[in-house]
């Protein structure tokens, strides 16, 4: 009778280690799903505007948050952050870097 009053409280502690184990798991997957990657902030020209490829060419100066030179190059947008952009629009923005490439946040002529 010891014996198994033994082993039932010895499945117990460790069933309740792994409960533990697990919803620890679970709160930092949930955090790093939730956490985002800095915004850095620009300013630049456009190049070319591309709708179906929901991309935009931007010649920006020196990005210093993220030790960047000035260049020219793509980045990710919505319909919505494209319309009304053109080749040649003086433009402020705010990008993240997701997944390798540059992610427009916010941008405005």
């Amino acid at each position: 009778m010891k014996t198994i009053l033994t082993a039932i409280a010895g499945g117990l502690v460790v069933a309740l280690a792994l409960s533990a184990q697990a919803q620890g798991m679970q709160e930092m997957e949930g955090m790093q799903a939730t956490q985002r990657a800095p915004v850095a902030k620009a300013e630049g020209v456009i190049k070319t505007v591309d709708l179906t490829g929901h991309s935009v060419t931007i010649a920006h100066g020196a990005v210093p948050s993220l030790q960047w030179p000035p260049m020219t190059m793509p980045f990710a947008a919505t319909e919505e952050q494209l319309a009304g952009l053109k080749s040649g629009d003086a433009v402020t923005f705010t990008f993240r870097i997701e997944g390798g490439r540059a992610v427009i946040d916010a941008i405005k002529k």
